[in-house]
Order: C-alpha cells, then sequence, then structure tokens
C-alpha cells in the first residue's frame, strides 16, 4: 500500500508520528464507456466552453463566486497556500464513549502506520483507547476538506474514521412515518423471539456479492457466445415484487419462530387473554342474538303444536352452556314464563 498523508497524532503534549493508508477498497468490476454499435471506446475531453478547444489539466483552475458575486479563480498554489494545508497534524479535542457516535456519522476509514523508529507512543495509545472503550475525536486536513474523524482501535492497528459533518446528514421526514401504526405487545415479544432464534456472531466472510459473482458469469458467458441466465432463472427472481402487505402479523411471526424451530408460544398469555375478552363478547352476542330469534317462535308455536315442541328442543339445547351464569338463567325462566300463554291460544 502506499500512504495518502504523513503527519502526527497529537494529543496532550504527546505526539505520535504516523503515515495514513485508505483502509478500503471496492471491488467492483471496472467497465470502459463505449459506443453499443461497435464497442469504440468514449473519451471524455476537457474542453473550453467558448471555442471547444482541449485544455490540459494541469491547465484548469478552480472558480468560486464572492459574497458580491464576483468570480474568484484560485489556482492550485492558491489552495496549496491555506494554513490548514500547512498543518500535518491530527489534532485531539476529546475522547468520548464509544456508543455516543451514531454508525450513521462513519464515512471513510484510513490506517494509521508508525512513522518513527520506536512505536512505543503508537502502542501506549492504542492500549489507552481500548482500556477506556473510547473513541479520540480529532480534526485534520486531508485532500482540501477539514474531517471530523474518531480514531479508534481496529484489530490492533489504530484507525482513523473521517466523521460526516451534522449539516451532511439528512433529517429523516418520511412520509411513511407520519402516521405510525400500533402494534400489539404479544406481536413485539414473538417478534423478539423470532430475533433469538436468528441471533449469531457476525461473520461477513459468508456472505458474498451477488450482482458482481452474477455480472461475472454474464460476462464469461457473453464471451464465450452464450446465456449466462435461463428465461425461468431471470423470471423466478423476478416474482416476488416485494410490496406484498402481512394480514396477520403474529401468525406470521409464529410460523416463523417455528420454521426456525423456536417456540412459538412465548406470548399465548397475551394472546389468550384477548382471545378470551373476544370469546365473551361473542357469547354475549349470541345470548342477544338467540333471545332475539324466541319472539318468532311464539307465532310458529300458536300456529302449530309439533312446531312448538320442536322449538323447545331447540330451546333446551341452547340453554345448556349457559347454566353457569346466573343471568342467562333467568333469561331462561322468563322465557319459558312467556310461552305458558301460548298453550292456552294454541
Amino acid at each position: 500500500m502506499r500512504s495518502i498523508w504523513k503527519g502526527e497524532v497529537s494529543f496532550g503534549l504527546v505526539n505520535v508520528p504516523v503515515k495514513v493508508y485508505s483502509a478500503t477498497e471496492d471491488h467492483d468490476l471496472r467497465a470502459r464507456q463505449v459506443d453499443k454499435k461497435d464497442g469504440v471506446r468514449i473519451r471524455y475531453k476537457r474542453v473550453r466552453d467558448d471555442n471547444g478547444e482541449e485544455v490540459e489539466y494541469s491547465d484548469i483552475a478552480k472558480a468560486y463566486e464572492s459574497d458580491d458575486g464576483e468570480t474568484v479563480i484560485l489556482t492550485k498554489d492558491d489552495l496549496a497556500s491555506l494554513p490548514v494545508e500547512q498543518n500535518h497534524e491530527i489534532e485531539v479535542t476529546e475522547f468520548v464513549p464509544a456508543d455516543q457516535v451514531d454508525p450513521v456519522a462513519f464515512d471513510n476509514a484510513y490506517f494509521l502506520e508508525p512513522a518513527s523508529r520506536s512505536n512505543r507512543a503508537y502502542v501506549l495509545m492504542r492500549e489507552a483507547l481500548e482500556s477506556t472503550d473510547r473513541l479520540a475525536i480529532c480534526t485534520f486536513t486531508l485532500r482540501n476538506r477539514t474531517r471530523l474523524c474518531a480514531l479508534r482501535v481496529y484489530k490492533d492497528v489504530l484507525m482513523l474514521q473521517t466523521l460526516l459533518w451534522p449539516d451532511e446528514i439528512r433529517p429523516a421526514i418520511l412520509e411513511g412515518l407520519d402516521k405510525e401504526a400500533k402494534v400489539r405487545p404479544q406481536e413485539v415479544k414473538m417478534a423478539a423471539s423470532l430475533i433469538e432464534t436468528m441471533a449469531a456472531d457476525f461473520e461477513p466472510e459468508k456472505y458474498e456479492d451477488d450482482y458482481q459473482n452474477q455480472l461475472k458469469e454474464l460476462i464469461e458467458a457473453k464471451a464465450a457466445g452464450g446465456e449466462a441466465f435461463t428465461v425461468e432463472e431471470r423470471e423466478e427472481a423476478g416474482d416476488d415484487d416485494g410490496d406484498d402487505e402481512v394480514a396477520d402479523l403474529l401468525a406470521a411471526l409464529r410460523a416463523s419462530v417455528k420454521d426456525r424451530g423456536g417456540k412459538a408460544d412465548a406470548s399465548d398469555d397475551d394472546d389468550d387473554d384477548e382471545d378470551s375478552d373476544s370469546q365473551k363478547t361473542s357469547s354475549a352476542k349470541k345470548s342477544g342474538s338467540g333471545s332475539a330469534k324466541k319472539s318468532p317462535a311464539k307465532k310458529t308455536a300458536m300456529k302449530k303444536a309439533p312446531a312448538k315442541k320442536a322449538a323447545a328442543k331447540k330451546s333446551t339445547a341452547k340453554k345448556e352452556p349457559a347454566k353457569k351464569s346466573t343471568s342467562r338463567g333467568s333469561s331462561a325462566r322468563k322465557s319459558t314464563a312467556k310461552k305458558a300463554p301460548a298453550k292456552k291460544s294454541a
């Protein structure tokens, strides 16, 4: 690797000479822009806007606009004269708890290598950071920008992680969260049970970049004059539109937990309470509707005696499950009392 910056980390009166290296790189396949008709490469040129003449990169400067609207041209030498560009120091301003920096603020990562003959100060800072579980918040200038960054330990190496400035993180104003849905406690418990069945230690090595793998396969197949994927494979990959709403969240969560060999009864207590309440309400409705159905039975009984006996049997069958309730028993006695006059008229 080639270092991109050299300076020193300073905290208090301690200075740690370091070299800075990019810690990350992408593995995406490189592509060139070409004319799709014949594959001839397309090149971009830096040309003047007025006459179209090409300009060498070394002759290009940057133009900024002043507060009064005047255009100001700054060359590379002008930019290099800024005081911050002369300062090769990573200044530690404070040490904060690691959990106070939200991961959304992390940007680019850089390795720090000891740049002196003795790495004692480097090792000292690494051990101190590990023992306190804190991040060193610092600033330094790199590539024409002052960077806010966090200094931390990564696999026995000091790592400098640049942070986004607060105004670079957009506020989460999302229309879909204007009206937040309510979830039941048993749904939350079951979701937590599903999370437990899927809990594991993070092993990034077991994941693969499917897009890059399929892209390589497509390139090799095209080079051989064939097709990489069948129509059936493409259709199967596009079947799920990802826009289906789960009708019953609790049922889906339970099925997911059972499918992973977990216990799906973690929230049955809450569910049973709700079911019992709904059963009581349902029973009350049924008893009410049963009373309402008895009034037409009187008219039938006045016309035909056999129908009266059949209605009496049905009434008895309905009353058996309600013997425990005193109110239902009184209702049954009232119903019997009302049927007595019906015999006389018959």
